[in-house]
């Protein structure tokens, strides 16, 4: 579908959260770098998890997709030293397979589309260059061609850029012959992140040394152990039915594990502080309004929340500030730029400066028709925005949402979105 015509109008019922893209993202890798055999359960085939399994059959792993679950078999990997990984438009699979993928002496070509080839590898480069790795790269699009193999050592990463680069020099490292420390020189943001990945090395294994976040000790030859895991529901999904409470829907979140450690479950923290009440059951979470009130909102380490906030933010009376977003403008879209634009079609009033955003809440919003940049959150969140305008909102390419969330659609629907699909077939 090129459009949807969304007429407006509060959703209401139960949703149960698809699982979460950046545990599964971390759970077939692990699994697929253990010599034995693993199932993969609780798990939804986005474009970006897609990406993910191919990347790690392209390495040797053998696995086979059910409808429900994975059935993962690492005894071959790395058994494959020449060959082409797509990465899609996946971000995740790009940063963590560019080490792994030379863990052993190897040739690899990473190709990609979108605004992955804008995304700085600057970090991984800078270890070729040290280590005498032979590497090659297009500007402006994603053909990297790395050929060596990656050995241990003191690497030296900034904290202030992806957590992805950390993760994937965590998953390769335990698995060369060198012990190695990375060593964080600034602020680390993206903590959760971090914790996501160590908590699954852990699971399946492999022992990492967390000094404070401040430095991570890795003993090499390692091995990954092969075990069952059921992947979690996902906070930066439940995200956007949050916010649909908190501006006057009735949905029943499901499947969230409230000891997450998702560093977007972040959203529960900053919709209680813009004056809701989360209502936890045993069988989900909602969120209750009250009085809305504006906030700051550090984006450092939940920023893939941003976007949708910025919706919630538009319709709480006074001043809301985002701060420390630059990140947002490396993602499948200048979110800041996209968000400010689109929801200012809507009514909205929202200021894009350098690595923030000011919005100043507005009474409603109007309709029209505005731009998912092809992003799937900048879809979604758009989606929750037609919910409060006044006329109908007609979003164009809204099946972006497949990269994280291929059912959005259908259970946006489900919960009484009035969506018209016909428009553009």
């Amino acid at each position: 579908m090129n459009s949807v015509k969304i007429i407006p109008g509060k959703l209401k019922g139960e949703v149960k959260i698809p699982p979460s893209k950046s545990m599964a993202h971390r759970a077939v890798i692990c699994a697929s770098l253990s010599k034995g055999k693993s199932k993969i359960t609780n798990i939804e085939y986005s474009d970006d998890i897609i990406a993910t399994i191919n990347a790690m059959r392209a390495l040797g792993s053998e696995i086979e997709i059910f409808d429900d679950h994975l059935e993962i078999d690492g005894s071959s990997v790395f058994s494959k030293n020449v060959g082409e990984i797509d990465c899609n438009e996946s971000g995740s699979t790009l940063r963590f397979m560019v080490p792994l993928a030379i863990a052993k002496e190897a040739e690899m070509r990473f190709i990609g589309k979108g605004n992955l080839g804008k995304r700085p590898l600057t970090t991984y480069y800078e270890i070729f260059d040290r280590q005498g790795i032979e590497y090659s790269y297009k500007e402006g699009e994603l053909d990297l061609k790395v050929k060596g193999n990656i050995k241990g050592e003191e690497f030296k990463i900034r904290g202030d850029i992806s957590s992805q680069f950390i993760s994937g020099l965590l998953f390769t490292l335990p698995l060369i012959k060198e012990d190695s420390k990375i060593i964080i020189t600034t602020n680390l943001e993206s903590k959760g992140y971090i914790d996501l990945t160590l908590s699954m090395l852990d699971y399946y294994g492999v022992s990492v040394v967390n000094n404070n976040y401040k430095e991570f000790i890795i003993k090499g030859n390692q091995n990954y152990t092969p075990k069952d895991y059921k992947v979690e529901g996902d906070f930066s999904q439940s995200a956007f039915f949050l916010v649909a409470d908190a501006l006057g829907s009735d949905v029943l979140v499901k499947d969230l594990n409230m000891d997450s450690l998702q560093g977007d479950k972040e959203v529960i923290e900053i919709i209680e502080r813009m004056g809701c009440k989360i209502l936890s059951k045993e069988e989900g979470i909602k969120a209750k309004v009250k009085d809305l009130t504006p906030t700051i909102i550090d984006a450092a380490q939940c920023p893939d929340i941003i976007p949708v906030l910025t919706v919630l933010a538009s319709l709480t009376t006074g001043i809301t500030k985002v701060i420390n977003a630059e990140r947002l403008r490396i993602k499948e879209c200048d979110r800041l730029k996209a968000i400010t634009r689109e929801l200012n079609k809507l009514g909205a009033s929202v200021t894009e400066l350098e690595n923030s955003l000011l919005i100043e809440g507005v009474e409603s919003l109007t309709g029209g028709t505005v731009s998912s940049w092809d992003d799937h959150r900048i879809a979604m969140s758009l989606a929750i925005a037609a919910t409060c305008a006044k006329d109908e909102v007609i979003i164009e390419n809204p099946s972006c949402v497949k990269k994280s969330y291929p059912s959005f659609w259908r259970d946006y629907k489900l919960l009484g979105g009035k969506v018209d699909e016909r428009l553009g077939k």
